[in-house]
């Protein structure tokens, strides 16, 4: 997201330490800044509602639980999605808080490529919404610059595969994806998986295949 000054950040809500951690180093490793709070009393305490990015948030939490809290951040005119990852999920639970107003409700263990992708585009989401929208043609132009091999690394890191992953998907050696990936980084002006989230916005509204 070279284009925006301000660094999205991806605020964690769960009053699991263990889950907390995990994700960080998840969404952390893909170059996301996050923000951890065990419980929403710290959420609302500690945050900055005029950052842009998203939160993930748990559905059970004993004191406020994340239904009770998604309605007091509608009260609250809160500005900032959330995506709630729950492993206690049903259908109208589901519903319920798509109405009001979530933008995804993913179960837990969650899947790292359906996480990450959600959270690109939801940010990207919030950006528009703060007026600070993708130049799509930029982005379209950028992954032109790419060779057919690096535009195909390039669409498995922003799944949050592994280099390995892709290296076994490609049928080439670990070492040439990094060389890839490395010389596509160089040409999209990017530094981290989660600079490239505009690459995943554009895949999701049919502008890149």
């Amino acid at each position: 997201m070279a284009e925006n000054t301000v660094k999205p950040l991806i605020r964690l809500v769960d009053d699991e330490a263990d889950q907390l951690m995990s994700l960080s180093l998840l969404l952390e490793g893909e170059g996301w800044q996050t923000a951890a709070y065990q419980s929403a009393a710290a959420f609302f305490a500690g945050d900055t509602p005029s950052r842009p990015g998203c939160l993930i948030l748990d559905v059970r939490m004993p004191d406020i639980t994340g239904l009770q809290m998604q309605a007091e951040m509608n009260r609250r005119q809160y500005p900032l999605p959330i995506i709630f990852l729950t492993g206690h999920g049903d259908v109208d639970m589901a519903v319920q808080t798509m109405k009001d107003g979530a933008k995804d409700f993913l179960l837990k263990p969650v899947d790292p490529e359906r996480l990450l992708t959600a959270v690109a585009k939801i940010v990207q989401d919030d950006l528009d919404q703060r007026s600070m929208p993708i130049d799509e043609a930029e982005w379209k132009k950028r992954f032109e610059r790419l060779s057919s091999r690096e535009q195909d690394v390039i669409r498995g890191a922003i799944k949050g595969l592994l280099n390995k992953q892709i290296a076994r998907k490609m049928q080439i050696s670990e070492r040439t994806v990094q060389a890839h990936r490395n010389t596509a980084y160089r040409k999209l002006e990017v530094h981290s998986v989660a600079d490239m989230a505009p690459l995943t916005v554009l895949f999701s509204r049919g502008i890149l295949s």
